[in-house]
């Protein structure tokens, strides 16, 4: 039972990064949802938020360990790479309010 509590709030952290975090190509916003990276956050983060080990570096360092394939795995970009910093922001007020919520 205490599994399926974690996935369903995993589940409900990536649907909230899905729709409000985006990175930016070429001044085109591709929600984390669109590009199939917003469970990826959500399970790195949910440790940090659970253990209350949630800050401002831990995160970077998590967006900084997810690869994006570009040209069909022809290159790879940290995450954190492709966010615009306003997004970065975003994700930690984010982040922030549903630890405070649960």
């Amino acid at each position: 039972m205490a599994n399926s509590n974690v996935t369903q709030a995993v589940e409900a952290l990536a649907a909230e990064i899905g729709e409000n975090i985006y990175i930016d190509v070429a001044k085109w916003h591709l929600y984390l949802s669109d590009a199939h990276l917003h469970t990826t956050v959500a399970e790195k983060v949910y440790s940090l938020l659970e253990n209350d080990h949630l800050t401002e570096d831990t995160v970077i360092d998590i967006l900084r360990d997810i690869p994006v394939s570009l040209g069909g795995g022809r290159k790879e970009v940290p995450l954190i790479e492709l966010l615009p910093m306003q997004c970065q922001m975003n994700l930690l007020d984010l982040l922030e309010e549903y630890q405070k919520n649960r």
